[in-house]
């Protein structure tokens, strides 16, 4: 076990739908109090016996593996697969339903980068209070404050109250504290999803000097290919719960690339994780749905029509939406924007948007869609950003001459044309 910082055995955890035992304190005295009294339970289904505690639905199905110390492992798979619930119970922030986990090794979770940040408080005010919540003394902090300031580039807005900070400033601080954290085990679900690249490479190497010269573990969950390769030596899949693959990352990475070959026509999104740090949940996508096709397979210049449906908490006159096109591995490929002409109500909103594919190269691609609004200071104010909002597949027509398409691979991302609202 020396060598060993994580084993997991054999590990299940199961939710219930609907409601839990009879949805009230009252049900519930109810039902203790009849099989007490050696009675039938009066919310159980009548000649059934069974209570009223929904469907059974495992989120992980007996998973098994072992992390060895100073091993980076990636945690990949699409939305739903379990990576979110795994990396909960390795930070004990629920338990197991079966199972067992062994740890060797104190842990430093990142699974929400900035919880506990006060906005009326200064960053200074903020990295002590948000240390001493993920469990360093004064003394640590003190000792290791010039180091998290410098690593987040705060120096200049460090007493500056949090409230005035942008979005990226405010996950720098936040993954600055969390970052040096002494621990011999790191867990980090999608920490490094936001920031300008360079921050991101930045962090990148942190994660990677953590697996390396300084001997630490680290579980990394992600939906960017290229970030799993850089850090990972090892990387196991996930599909509804089940481990699919653990072994060689890049071969890891083609097999969670083959489960997007049948893109679906309809994404549920409400229960897909946002990172509230970016965006304001007055706006919340709920279903993004591929119009006027069978499948999601688009040829030569054939437009994509998906209609999103939202909800919205306050009214909006001046909606837009933005998707950034992703292949198959993640590279991002290019970006298109609509004209802020969308109006949210208050409750249940539609939208039909309309991407045009015009130069976009044959191949597997999927799409980030993220709803914003321009303030009165001509700045984006961020709504909502769905991951994985849709997928599609491109092919090439026949007729045309492909050798003109776009690839990204040599030219770097392109500006799509406007999305059309509808």
């Amino acid at each position: 076990m020396d060598e060993i910082a994580i084993k997991i055995e054999h590990v299940s955890k199961e939710y219930r739908l609907g409601a839990i035992g009879g949805g009230t304190l009252r049900g519930d005295l109810q039902s203790w109090w009849a099989r007490v009294r050696g009675r039938e339970d009066p919310n159980s289904k009548i000649g059934s016996g069974e209570k009223h505690i929904g469907e059974r639905f495992l989120a992980l199905d007996d998973i098994s593996f072992e992390v060895r110390k100073g091993e980076a492992l990636g945690i990949i798979g699409h939305n739903g697969a379990g990576k979110s619930t795994l990396l909960k119970l390795l930070s004990r922030v629920t338990a197991p339903t079966e199972g067992t986990i062994s740890y060797n090794g104190r842990i430093a979770s990142m699974l929400e980068v900035g919880t506990g940040f006060h906005p009326e408080l200064t960053g200074r005010e903020n990295v002590y209070m948000n240390g001493a919540i993920l469990g360093m003394t004064k003394a640590e902090i003190d000792r290791k404050f010039d180091k998290i300031v410098e690593f987040a580039e705060m120096e200049k807005f460090i007493d500056t109250p949090v409230k005035r900070y942008s979005s990226g400033m405010y996950v720098k601080l936040a993954f600055a504290v969390a970052a040096h954290l002494d621990s011999e085990i790191m867990v980090m679900d999608e920490v490094l999803a936001v920031g300008d690249m360079k921050f991101q490479q930045k962090c990148l190497g942190k994660m990677g000097d953590a697996a390396g010269s300084e001997g630490r573990t680290v579980l990394y969950v992600s939906h960017n290919m290229n970030t799993i390769r850089q850090l990972c030596t090892r990387c196991i899949v996930l599909d509804h719960g089940k481990l699919v693959f653990d072994g060689d990352t890049e071969r890891a990475i083609e097999i969670y690339s083959d489960m997007t070959k049948t893109p679906a026509l309809v994404n549920h999104c409400s229960d897909v994780k946002r990172n509230r740090a970016l965006v304001d949940e007055q706006i919340h996508i709920c279903t993004v749905t591929l119009l006027d096709k069978d499948n999601a397979v688009y040829i030569g210049k054939e437009p994509v029509h998906v209609r999103v449906s939202y909800t919205s908490g306050v009214p909006i006159e001046s909606l837009a939406f933005r998707m950034t096109v992703e292949a198959a591995d993640k590279t991002v490929v290019g970006l298109a924007t609509s004209r802020p002409s969308a109006k949210a109500e208050c409750g249940e909103n539609e939208v039909d948007l309309t991407l045009m594919l015009d130069w976009l190269a044959p191949g597997r691609y999927v799409v980030k869609l993220t709803a914003y609004s321009v303030n009165q200071f001509g700045t984006n104010q961020m709504h909502d950003v769905v991951e994985e909002a849709f997928a599609f597949e491109k092919e090439q027509n026949d007729r045309e001459n492909n050798n003109m398409a776009w690839n990204h691979t040599w030219w770097g991302y392109m500006m799509f044309p406007e999305i059309a609202i509808d």
